[in-house]
């Protein structure tokens, strides 16, 4: 995220924060409770946006990460790429070979 973005959101936040106000005003409630209410929701809006990042943070779906599963897919394919077709064929082999083994070691569990 640039410095830009960040600051748009900062004042973006601050501005829902003013209409929340103007809104519990125009609802009725006087300046304290409006001004009480409208922190409640913000307060409630930073926590939900606090809880995409930290649900993020925990599954490994943040940019970084796909950037790095991505980048090692790409190097992955690159050296597919560059194998020999004898290469290719025998790594199929062991691949193939592993998951016999793996199949077979769930089987006796």
């Amino acid at each position: 995220m640039r410095r830009i973005d960040a600051i748009a959101i900062m004042v973006a936040f601050f501005g829902f924060g003013g209409v929340a106000f103007w809104a519990f005003r125009a609802y009725g409630f006087d300046t304290t409770n409006a001004g009480v209410w409208s922190q409640v929701v913000l307060v409630g809006v930073l926590l939900a946006w606090i809880s995409t990042y930290v649900f993020r943070a925990v599954t490994q779906t943040m940019t970084y990460n796909q950037q790095l599963d991505d980048y090692k897919k790409a190097v992955l394919a690159k050296q597919l790429e560059e194998m020999s077709p004898e290469d290719r064929e025998r790594l199929l082999a062991e691949v193939e070979a592993e998951k016999k083994l793996t199949q077979n070691a769930v089987k006796d569990e």
